[in-house]
């Protein structure tokens, strides 16, 4: 005669083979057995059997150690539903006794009263459904944003010079983690002796095998929040493997395996230090990006200046054979024409050749899109261009559904430090406050202009009303 398991109807099936090892207990969530419920059944084995029972049950147990990450994996899941309908029976066995006392107080009213109490509490029923559907959508929105607000701004843990840096640290800690998940390297602990019909020798393999099996387990979400790690999510992502550490812990308090605190803790440097590259990779990246932008915006201003040049010199060498060509033949008015003609010429020269040498000088300028986004909004910003608006132009392109309009474009030498003053007044107004490069302000036109004349001290014109003239088509053909 041998016993079998013979789990209640209202446990979580076992594995087909399953046999509870020595000093197993069940989960106290999965709650009590019904009354008389036998756990073990006796049943006859034939002797020829059990050989081949005993290689069954050696092939199974490969199988049953596969199993049992799923296995616990479900026992939390089916936890989590019990705590709910726990919840739940709660909340029905309050409102039961709320409807009991309300049907005692019922009884002693007259047919009459009821009627009213019933009107009453159907226009009650109609309010709060009204108001519920309000709640839900709220609820979503509330949700909505919780998730948006997730996103922060990332501060370093480990602030190191570059992404290379990083990179070096990080494969430091993997060797040593590495070094830890080797045999007796430390990263499970195991402090209780277990033993399997008597023998120490049985216990420790057994103890041995399950250690791996949840070290595998926490290496396995460890591995996966590397991996799918985002800078802003870190404080969860830590929050997550402390949660599997404390969940391996306690299925494993029988056998007293737990994942050692040395071997936690490095874990979570490398989540940290992850986040950190991740972070300075996109750092450089975004810098990287400027870079190329403003390369390019010289080459065009290099470019436009060389085309000015090369202009303006065509242009004086035409003025100056027909001021040799005049003083030939001895017209003395043309000649005083053609002079005047040539100096202006001369004076943009000088003027290019400035604008080529001083780079802080060039354009400040003020513009506003209300069609795009609103009337209290401006981009503040500086170009190097000879023509502004070539800048304008360009910002006006297809990504944006109407025009910028131009509120000032203002010339000064230190267009840059004019720039950046600006900046400076108006950065508690700043849209994009990660990068620095989204010239964005919530002010309105008339705001921005007191404070450029401030820096500037005058301006020869200025709008302040901006014209939005597709915008301002576009609603009255809406409308």
């Amino acid at each position: 005669m041998t016993t079998r398991y013979n789990p209640p109807p209202n446990w979580p099936p076992p594995p087909a083979g399953w046999t509870p090892p020595a000093g197993w207990t069940p989960d106290p969530a999965w709650g009590p057995p019904p009354a008389g419920w036998q756990l073990w059944v006796e049943e006859d084995i034939p002797l020829f059997g059990a050989r081949s029972k005993a290689r069954e049950l050696a092939a199974e147990n490969g199988e049953l150690q596969k199993k049992l990450n799923a296995w616990h994996a479900e026992a939390t899941s089916l936890q989590d539903q019990l705590n709910q309908r726990q919840g739940e029976v709660a909340q029905l066995r309050a409102e039961l006794d709320r409807l009991q006392s309300e049907m005692k107080r019922l009884g002693a009213m007259s047919v009459i009263e009821l009627e009213q109490y019933r009107d009453r509490l159907t226009q009650q029923t109609a309010e709060l459904n009204q108001r519920m559907t309000g709640l839900q959508q709220q609820v979503v929105v509330t949700e909505e944003i919780a998730l948006l607000q997730e996103v922060g701004v990332y501060e370093y843990q480990h602030p190191l010079t570059d992404a290379i840096a990083y990179q070096g640290k990080l494969a430091t800690i993997q060797d040593q983690i590495k070094s830890m998940t080797r045999k007796d390297g430390g990263a499970v602990e195991v402090s209780t002796n277990w033993t399997v019909e008597g023998s120490e020798a049985k216990g420790r393999a057994m103890v041995r095998d399950i250690s791996k099996l949840m070290l595998r387990a926490y290496n396995a979400e460890a591995d996966n929040l590397v991996r799918g790690l985002k800078p802003y999510r870190l404080d969860s992502a830590k929050e997550r493997l402390n949660k599997v550490a404390d969940m391996i812990a306690r299925l494993g308090t029988q056998m007293g395996i737990r994942i050692s605190n040395d071997y936690h803790r490095l874990r979570i440097k490398e989540l940290r230090l992850t986040a950190d590259y991740l972070a300075k990779v996109a750092e450089e990246k975004e810098r990287e990006r400027e870079e190329k932008a403003r390369l390019r915006e010289e080459r065009k201003v290099q470019q436009e200046i060389e085309r000015e040049r090369a202009r303006l010199e065509k242009e004086r060498q035409h003025y100056a054979n027909a001021l040799a060509a005049l003083r030939v033949k001895g017209d003395a008015e043309g000649v005083a024409q053609m002079e005047e003609r040539l100096a202006e010429v001369e004076a943009a020269a000088e003027a290019v050749d400035y604008r080529a040498a001083n780079v802080r000088a060039g354009y400040v300028y003020v513009i506003s899109n209300i069609g795009a986004f609103g009337e209290d909004m401006v981009k503040i910003g500086m170009t190097r261009r000879l023509d502004p608006l070539d800048r304008v132009r360009e910002l006006s392109d297809a990504s944006v559904p109407f025009n910028f309009d131009v509120h000032a474009v203002f010339f000064a030498d230190d267009a840059v430090g004019i720039e950046a003053q600006m900046h400076a007044r108006l950065a508690d107004r700043r849209v994009n406050l990660v990068n620095q490069r989204r010239e964005f302000f919530r002010v309105t036109p008339a705001e921005a202009k007191t404070h450029l004349l401030a820096l500037t001290g005058n301006l020869l014109q200025y709008e302040e009303v901006p014209e939005a003239l597709e915008y301002r088509q576009s609603l009255a053909g809406a409308s």
